[in-house]
């Protein structure tokens, strides 16, 4: 059917772009360690969740959690020729950062139903030290909408890809932590929202604090 995420040629797409590109850099460049790729379930719908420090952490989170992702990209970025490309290729769909955007909400649904892992960044927004400190609740309300488990991820070493005064990317060694999935809230209700928000992030922090 056109459209659904799990069409031959969208998959093609991503997994070449994945393995002759993204991986190799992250394991030669970056010299990446990722823990907890076990706890990854292969199979059924999930929603990836993590910290959000730099524009690289799409494609690092998309190839550390071992399963094709569709992420969510400021729309600014679809205006941009080439990158545009790059990123539909990965997964990404666009989505206004300026105000609640259903229709990416709708769209990382879409994902979930394609058999693609749905990639949210808790906190929308990159923070310089990496930390989640206001997650906002969308990443929740698909988890009730769908029914399906949260993945808990940190990104740790990724706001020094970029430093300052200098566009090209550094050598900076990186680690990825996942943790154990979290059940969807039992339903959109703004507490049980929250309190599976809240869990998220304080586990993902907490994961972020072990460092490299």
């Amino acid at each position: 059917m056109e459209g659904k995420r799990e069409s031959f040629a969208g998959w093609a797409s991503y997994h070449l772009l994945k393995w002759s590109v993204v991986s190799p850099a992250l394991h030669t460049y970056f010299r990446i360690k990722i823990q907890g790729a076990e706890k990854v379930p292969q199979s059924g719908g999930l929603i990836a969740v993590s910290n959000h420090a730099s524009y690289f952490d799409p494609p690092i989170l998309s190839n550390c959690v071992g399963r094709p992702v569709a992420f969510m990209a400021k729309e600014e970025l679809f205006k941009i020729p080439v990158l545009k490309q790059g990123i539909k290729l990965y997964g990404a769909y666009p989505v206004k950062r300026s105000t609640g955007d259903r229709a990416a909400l709708r769209a990382a649904i879409a994902a979930i139903e394609s058999g693609w892992v749905a990639a949210v960044f808790l906190q929308g927004t990159r923070s310089a030290d990496a930390q989640i400190t206001a997650p906002k609740l969308g990443a929740a309300w698909i988890a009730a909408k769908t029914q399906v488990p949260l993945l808990p991820v940190s990104l740790w070493g990724t706001e020094k890809i970029i430093s300052q005064g200098s566009s090209f990317p550094q050598p900076v060694a990186l680690t990825v932590r996942i943790g154990d999935v979290i059940a969807p809230p039992p339903s959109t209700k703004k507490e049980d929202l929250q309190a599976v928000t809240d869990q998220c992030a304080s586990v993902i922090n907490s994961l972020h604090a072990l460092g490299r």
